[in-house]
């Protein structure tokens, strides 16, 4: 009777179920759009720095002060979505990332637009990753690996799909225009799809954050390791600033780099496009990778990976070398940041995964910012991205040495409380 029971509530459970895939589409959906707040600077920077009359490394502030802002709504916004759900959260960032929108392209000063984009884009913004991914791993168990990855590719279709369309726009109507048709779509359509996503998350009716549905379906056990919580916690985000730092130097610097090898805005716009593309498609591989041989093995590979796709920058500074590398490039990192997810969830408690999983993240774009300013003060010292790229290798060796630790200091599954 009682494996029948359990057999019974498996079935009827919401987790890995119909509903599961229909959010999922949602979150993919939330992601694309308030990716827009990531990847619309990366485009406008040249015209900032011309509209502003500064030099690179001012004209990234406000780049590095939408990652900070970025970081910090992950923490914010991931420990609501553990006591109220993902909704209201969600509502409420898409305010303040179109308002953010709106209101940067009255700015006069480089300090202004710098503020706007910590306060409002960057942390509008962040609801719809590192929050977005702690929800709907907790609807699904077989498919964690794929359904995480595919939420955090939302990110990286907004890179692929908006940066194109965005230098024909600021092309034809400025950068400020831009700027406010953005703000405004994005509360337009952000507010109705988070609509659809009030459905509580399974078990947070009892404040056990998705650990009862969990183990209705049988989730498999938690990995021990000899490294406390706070310890893997600390290595992990560790981790993340190194792995960022890299991936930021052609992320952030590709449209700029192209404008500083002469073949225009146009083209590093495409190749960017090109790099996030390669990246959907490693993020989904990823996904599925995880779910067979963990999530520590998969970071481990894609940030390999990722330092030789960086090291080919060094060589080839050709337009279609560059576009074949920026394609490498993106085919090398894309799963690296959804693996941190992973990693939380299969290593630490489901009931804190809101905050623990907003906690790397957190640290992931801190890696991000600084690492994009970085990269523009290198440039400024030296004239030339090559340095840039030499340090981004360096803090890439950083991350695969600290995950390896990682991995060694695996000792296998725990046991489920019972």
């Amino acid at each position: 009777m009682k494996f029948e029971n359990s057999a019974a509530g498996a079935r009827m459970s919401p987790v890995d179920g119909s509903y599961a895939w229909f959010r999922l589409t949602v979150s993919v959906l939330l992601g694309t759009i308030s990716g827009i707040g990531m990847w619309a600077f990366v485009v406008v920077l040249p015209a900032i720095e011309s509209d502003f009359g500064v030099d690179r490394a001012t004209a990234s502030l406000p780049y590095t002060m939408t990652m900070i802002g970025f970081a910090i709504g992950n923490v914010i916004y991931g420990r609501l979505v553990d006591r109220m759900g993902i909704a209201i959260p969600i509502i409420s960032a898409a305010v303040a990332l179109g308002g953010g929108f709106i209101l940067s392209a009255f700015t006069t000063e480089i300090w202004q637009l710098s503020i706007i984009h910590g306060l409002f884009i960057g942390i509008g913004m962040s609801a719809a990753f590192g929050p977005l991914i702690a929800d709907i791993s907790h609807w699904f168990v077989r498919y964690r690996g794929i359904a995480v990855a595919a939420t955090a590719s939302g990110n990286y279709v907004a890179g692929a799909l908006w940066p194109t369309l965005l230098q024909a726009s600021i092309e034809s109507e400025g950068w400020r225009a831009t700027y406010i048709g953005i703000g405004v779509s994005c509360i337009v359509a952000v507010v109705p799809l988070a609509l659809l996503l009030r459905r509580r998350t399974p078990g947070l009716d009892h404040g056990r954050g998705g650990e009862g549905a969990e183990r209705t379906v049988g989730v498999p056990a938690l990995r021990a390791t000899d490294l406390s919580p706070r310890a893997l916690q600390t290595m992990l985000a560790i981790a993340g600033i190194g792995c960022c730092v890299a991936m930021s130097m052609p992320q952030v610097h590709i449209v700029a780099y192209c404008v500083e090898l002469g073949f225009g805005p146009a083209r590093g716009a495409e190749m960017l496009s090109l790099m996030l593309v390669g990246g959907i498609v490693s993020r989904l591989a990823s996904g599925f990778l995880a779910d067979r041989i963990g999530g520590v093995r998969t970071l481990l590979l894609g940030s390999v990976l990722q330092c030789v796709g960086l090291m080919f920058y060094l060589p080839f500074d050709g337009l279609m070398s560059l576009y074949v590398v920026s394609l490498v490039f993106g085919l090398s990192q894309g799963g690296i940041v959804p693996s941190y997810a992973i990693i939380v969830r299969e290593y630490l408690p489901a009931h804190e995964a809101g905050q623990r999983v907003g906690l790397v993240i957190m640290a992931t774009v801190a890696g991000m910012a600084i690492g994009g300013w970085m990269s523009g003060w290198i440039y400024d010292l030296t004239g030339s991205y090559q340095a840039a790229f030499l340090n981004g290798i360096a803090w890439n060796v950083l991350n695969i040495s600290i995950v390896a630790m990682v991995m060694w200091r695996t000792r296998g599954p725990s046991a489920v409380p019972a």
